[in-house]
């Protein structure tokens, strides 16, 4: 493409910006006030060790993804809790198990909470006869249900 055609380009994109149209994301798209946050390991009421961890991991790389992600000096936080991690059997073998995760989390700006939301999240897995492969599957469902709850907390955080 030519200077000249670059230079067209660019020149409508220019103008479309002034008509309302902008490229919003991140931090832009949460409520009022609301900078880049900070995510902090959550509380974690389970007995399950790494439940708080995975979920705050998983919404630093959400709030990241969003160009909103802050560091340990920001304004703006999410606080929470994971309050249920349980597995149970859906057949009388075993061969399926539903695992129920659930997340309370705040958005604070300013020391002042901005919003709250709850996300509950089931995810099935298969189980093995081998106990240990049966652990490890249940393992990687904890994961899948703290990315899940973290793309529809920070989802449900941002503005229409």
């Amino acid at each position: 493409m030519s200077r000249a055609g670059i230079a067209a380009v660019l020149a409508v994109f220019a103008s479309g910006t002034g008509c309302g149209y902008s490229v919003g994301s991140g931090a832009a798209r949460l409520p009022s006030g609301a900078g880049p946050v900070f995510v902090p390991p959550l509380e974690n009421r389970t007995a399950d060790a790494e439940a708080g961890a995975l979920v705050a991991a998983a919404l630093r790389e959400e709030f990241s993804r969003r160009g909103a992600a802050g560091g340990e000096g920001s304004s703006t936080r999410i606080e929470g809790t994971v309050t249920r991690v349980s597995s149970s059997p859906l057949t009388t073998q075993g061969g399926t198990w539903r695992l129920a995760f659930e997340v309370e989390a705040r958005l604070v700006v300013d020391g002042r909470e901005a919003a709250q939301v709850r996300s509950r999240r089931e995810v099935d897995y298969l189980g093995e006869v081998d106990a240990v492969a049966t652990e490890g599957r249940r393992r990687l469902a904890i994961r899948r249900a703290a990315s899940e709850a973290a793309r529809e907390i920070v989802e449900r955080l941002e503005a229409p």
